[in-house]
């Protein structure tokens, strides 16, 4: 009888049958796709032809998402679950017909929403998928896309040539939503409310994809991808067990008549074998029969897995707990699964992606999804600014407290003093995460989340001093990345600061001016390589009792002794007089000049003072394409005039003191110093304003070393086509015009460098 009720249940769509639904959807509205909706589903079914299986996560992911809807309404609203209390996911398939459906008891669709849901998509997703799908080279992080963006219900398409879409919302008549993927049409439901509340997708399955319709392939999708859902997930099927003779006879409706005959038998049977009852009964137990019983088996049993203690879950099961979560395809960097007790007493399981989304950064500060509130047990909402800090914003997790109030809205939970006090200790419990990851594992993790960590140094005053111990940089001795306390670990006995210098590349520091002395003096240096680098530090007052000093700016001692503070002196008293002559030729240029203590091969540096840019700070500052065109502070800081520091060893700055002695008013000294200061600009890091006065002075230098006189200027282009033999008759004159002129400019080299 049930095998017979299946039957006829499935030759029908919803309680209608063929020629109902033909009729139905003459009635229909019809309404065509927004063009971005026809341009996502064709991406999805082009490019994820190979992954059809994720369709099922993708509606089931839906379903669950429509059942915690209507539990969170319920919390403040009992009455909204009266029309179904049970919370559930059921999945039916119709192999007779090649039907799929997956029906909820979630808070269903109206009318609008199905137009607006399943029609159209945000217009502020749309452009941002679509863009991430055709940069997308590799089909497995589309499949990770498409649920992210909110289009997960399109790729019922990729097994189904027809998707019907019946819903019913607790305020608006049930519908059938119905689209073959070119267009789509919506009517009500013929015979009212069937479904009380919620939604059922069914879907028409093509050919190739009737392998859906397998029970055992339909349990392995859904411990693959769902078995951590928070709902129930029923499939309806038919197992085969064996049963005593008697029993399948009892399970089958008679007649009085047969009942009548049946005791007639039964006191026959009785009579002949009284004397063999032990027999008889030995005998009917052994007879067995096959009996197919048709029944919703649950498919996801696991206990939510926050709620055990971490010594009773296994690491295959927070694998599998974390891709369903995150719908992930590879298995977390790290994870930490803690109670926390005190002022507020919650679960919570936490973990870090292998791969930071390539979109973290453009959604920096608004509201992440990435870990689920639940108040005991109940899901409550994702999209809380205050649970994590934007810094650690790829966490994803789970917290889960008895403490919290259920029956308040999620503006007012969000202003709940017990969640300042939860992210507090969110934070430590993350930090304290990062700090144990193995050494193998925490390259990895650096190579995707260093600017997070940077970023947090600067944001998070209250943790910095943690912060600062994860930190790691490149540095002049040391061939792989050193933490702050391994730098430290290596400071020479005397040594007073943490060296650094910041710039574009490593190979830009490294021949920095700044670091001559440093390196020659066996000084270990931190590069600062990465745009926030030079924020970070700058925002570190001070590690483990070290303070920190940017080699590129002033104050730069090394206190190497007395005997070297002596010969400083000596060398201040000899260069005074160029000092002097540097201050007032360069006067619009420099702050001051002054006598360096850092250079050991340049002749001369340009140094930002105490709190003013370097020039790393500078090029950041102008490629900030966020920043206003007209910024006073900007400003203020581009205009500032640097200190020109001179090497007193170099013999460049030798040679020029001896001019300025001999005559003050030497022009071609003047030429050099301002020379100087200008390759000294570049050479510094900052960018050179004046760059055609300075490729002026390139080429006079340049025709006075190859004896070119300064006056002498182009050739004149001619304007009207000669003849061919003119043409040549005049380039010969040239050469021997030219040829006449050689010993002439010989004579008139410039000897002044």
């Amino acid at each position: 009888n049930e095998v017979v009720q299946r039957e006829e249940e499935a030759i029908k769509l919803d309680g209608l049958n063929v020629a109902q639904m033909k009729e139905l959807r003459e009635k229909a509205e019809k309404f065509m796709f927004q063009t971005e909706v026809n341009r996502i589903m064709k991406l999805i079914i082009n490019s994820l032809y190979r992954n059809k299986d994720i369709f099922l996560r993708e509606l089931i992911s839906n379903a669950s998402d429509a059942l915690d809807k209507i539990r969170l309404l319920s919390l403040t609203d009992k009455n909204v679950l009266d029309t179904n209390p049970e919370l559930a996911i059921w999945i039916k398939s119709d192999k007779e017909n090649k039907i799929l459906s997956i029906t909820d008891s979630g808070i269903g669709m109206t009318k609008n929403e199905l137009i607006n849901n399943l029609g159209t998509i945000a217009k502020s997703g749309t452009a941002e998928f679509l863009s991430k799908m055709q940069d997308t080279s590799n089909n497995q992080d589309l499949n990770d896309m498409i649920g992210q963006f909110g289009v997960g219900f399109y790729s019922a398409f990729l097994v189904s040539h027809t998707v019907v879409v019946t819903s019913k919302h607790n305020d608006d008549k049930q519908y059938i939503w119905e689209s073959d993927s070119s267009s789509y049409s919506i009517v009500e439901h013929p015979k009212g409310d069937t479904l009380k509340r919620g939604t059922r997708v069914s879907l028409h399955l093509k050919d190739e994809a009737l392998d859906f319709l397998e029970e055992d392939t339909i349990k392995n999708l859904v411990k693959k991808y769902s078995q951590f859902i928070n709902f129930p997930i029923y499939l309806w099927g038919s197992k085969v067990v064996q049963v005593d003779e008697d029993d399948v006879d009892e399970n089958v409706p008679a007649s009085k008549e047969d009942e009548s005959k049946k005791e007639e038998s039964e006191d026959k049977v009785d009579e002949e074998e009284d004397a063999k009852v032990e027999d008889a009964e030995e005998e009917k137990k052994t007879k067995k029969v096959d009996k197919t019983i048709w029944d919703w088996e649950l498919l996801n049993d696991s206990k939510p897995i926050w709620t055990l203690k971490p010594s009773e879950v296994e690491d295959k099961d927070y694998n599998d707990f974390y891709k369903a979560l995150t719908k992930d395809t590879q298995d977390s960097l790290a994870k930490i699964h803690f109670v926390a007790e005190g002022e507020v007493t919650f679960k919570s399981l936490l973990f870090i992606p292998k791969v930071q989304p390539s979109d973290s950064f453009n959604r920096y500060g608004t509201k992440a999804d990435n870990i689920k509130l639940y108040v005991r047990r109940v899901f409550i909402t994702d999209k809380f600014t205050d649970m994590m800090p934007n810094y650690l914003s790829f966490i994803r997790g789970i917290v889960d407290s008895d403490d919290l109030p259920l029956n308040v809205s999620r503006e007012n939970l969000q202003q709940h003093k017990l969640i300042k006090v939860i992210k507090k200790k969110l934070i430590r419990k993350v930090l304290d995460m990062i700090k144990k990851i193995p050494k193998d594992d925490y390259e990895k993790f650096w190579k995707e989340y260093s600017t997070n960590i940077k970023l947090g140094v600067i944001e998070d005053a209250q943790n910095r001093a943690r912060l600062s111990k994860l930190l790691l940089f490149q540095s002049s001795i040391q061939k792989d990345a050193t933490s702050l306390s391994e730098y430290v670990s290596r400071m020479k006995p005397n040594q007073q600061y943490i060296y650094y210098i910041a710039g574009s590349s490593e190979e830009e520091v490294k021949k920095s001016p700044f670091v001559e002395r440093l390196d020659k003096k066996g000084y270990e240096v931190l590069y600062l390589t990465e745009a926030v680098d030079e924020y970070a530090i700058s925002a570190l007052p001070e590690f483990d009792g070290k303070k920190f000093q940017n080699v590129a700016k002033e104050g730069f001692s090394l206190d190497e002794g007395k005997k070297a503070k002596e010969r400083m002196e000596q060398l201040k008293t000899t260069f005074e007089p160029l000092v002097k002559w540097l201050n007032d030729i360069l006067k619009d240029q420099i702050s001051k000049a002054q006598i360096s203590e850092r250079l050991t091969d340049s002749p001369c540096a340009l140094v930002a003072s105490m709190f003013g840019w370097t020039g790393n700070m500078e090029r950041l500052a102008i490629s900030n394409a966020h920043q206003k065109t007209d910024d006073p502070q900007k400003n203020y800081y581009l205009n500032q005039k640097k200190t020109l520091e001179i090497n007193p060893r170099h013999p460049l700055i030798r040679e020029l003191l001896h001019r300025v002695e001999v005559d003050s008013t030497d022009q071609t000294a003047k030429d050099i110093a301002l020379m100087m200061f200008r390759t000294a600009t570049l050479r510094s890091g900052y960018m050179l304003r004046e760059t055609a006065s300075f490729a002026d002075s390139v080429e006079q230098l340049m025709r006075k070393t190859l004896g070119i006189s300064l006056d002498e200027v182009p050739e004149e282009e001619e304007l009207q086509e000669e003849e061919s033999g003119s043409t040549e008759k005049q380039e010969s004159e040239k050469v021997v015009d030219i040829d006449a002129n050689e010993d002439e400019q010989d004579e008139e080299k410039h000897d002044e460098l």
